[in-house]
């Protein structure tokens, strides 16, 4: 038997659908993935994957690379496709794989409602599930499969990675036992703290006797550059790393601090721990699963958070006092300078 997993993007939610793969293998299945450019990397060297098929983004649409898609796509003979995703753009993938069986979310689970006319098979939340991980492992109930609760990302160990980010934190004089990493970056603007905030937190991170360095992705040193200089030289900005790279550089790291972005969910997937910093998005859906990270969160004016009414503003409300005092009880120690108990 053989199933496609359609999870086009992003990081954070290509990480999130792991466990299902894994689930879908564990219970005999051969698993095939598409995905698009941006994400290709993390699942090259996925041990559970049986095909890898990517597939031009729709910034990046061309018909030559789609139809070479569409002819490997059939080629594997899929007997199911499952749309992990929600869009028009999965549908439509789910549907030109060939596959027998489409399973899809119903209208009102999906992100564009009206894509659900392309799954065959029309699959409702179940009552009580909460966390993103385990929405996408109920998508397997179909093929009779309940996993719902599995935590398992396949993130193989690539070698020679992982001997480059164990050279480039020796060349940086950053040892593993006091390397912290900050990711400010997070899509968009309402999900992001300052990067002042980040700048104070790394120097009491320092004077707690850790050395925080700040991680960026395509598009993000700018950012990163104004964390290193709010820091007062308390935190370096990262070498550059490929997502397979950042994966290795979380594993050494002794905590993570980071919003709702790939970067953090990478993290709670090799087991780091994270203090996760949320505003518009929910932490009990999107958030850190281990009940020992910690989780802050912006205030909303009107007592609802989602992204559409907690303003751009809300994330500098959440306190760096706080934040380092999250990270020192994280991490098992009474705090650091200025740091209070929680």
């Amino acid at each position: 038997m053989k199933a496609l997993v359609v999870r086009l993007s992003a990081i954070g939610d290509v990480v999130h659908v792991l466990p299902a793969a894994a689930a879908l293998r564990a219970h005999g299945w051969d698993v095939g993935w598409v995905v698009e450019p941006a994400a290709r990397p993390l699942l090259e060297s996925d041990p559970m994957l049986a095909h890898l098929t990517p597939v031009p983004s729709a910034r990046r649409f061309r018909v030559g690379p789609a139809r070479a898609a569409v002819t490997a796509l059939r080629a594997h003979g899929y007997d199911v496709a499952l749309d992990f995703q929600g869009l028009w753009k999965s549908a439509a993938w789910a549907r030109l794989s060939g596959a027998r069986r489409v399973i899809g979310w119903s209208r009102r689970w999906r992100r564009e409602p009206m894509s659900a006319v392309l799954a065959r098979e029309q699959v409702e939340l179940p009552p009580g599930v909460t966390h993103v991980i385990d929405e996408n492992l109920a998508l397997l109930r179909p093929l009779g499969i309940e996993a719902v609760g599995r935590r398992e990302f396949a993130l193989a160990r690539p070698g020679a990675e992982a001997n480059a980010v164990a050279g480039l934190l020796q060349h940086a004089g950053v040892a593993e036992d006091e390397l912290v990493i900050l990711n400010p970056g997070g899509g968009w603007p309402e999900k992001l703290w300052p990067a002042a905030s980040f700048g104070a937190l790394a120097r009491l991170l320092r004077d707690g006797g850790l050395r925080p360095v700040v991680s960026w992705g395509p598009g993000e040193e700018p950012l990163a550059d104004r964390v290193v200089a709010a820091s007062g030289g308390a935190a370096v900005r990262c070498f550059p790393t490929t997502l397979p790279g950042f994966v290795e550089l979380a594993r050494r790291a002794r905590l993570v601090v980071a919003g709702d972005t790939g970067p953090l969910h990478l993290a709670c997937a090799v087991g780091t721990p994270v203090v996760a910093l949320f505003g518009p998005t929910d932490p009990a859906r999107n958030g850190p699963f281990s009940p020992d990270d910690r989780v802050l969160r912006a205030p909303s004016r009107n007592g609802r958070s989602d992204r559409f009414r907690v303003p751009s503003a809300a994330m500098a409300e959440i306190a760096v006092d706080d934040v380092a005092a999250a990270a020192f009880h994280r991490l098992g120690r009474q705090g650091g300078p200025r740091a209070v108990a929680l």
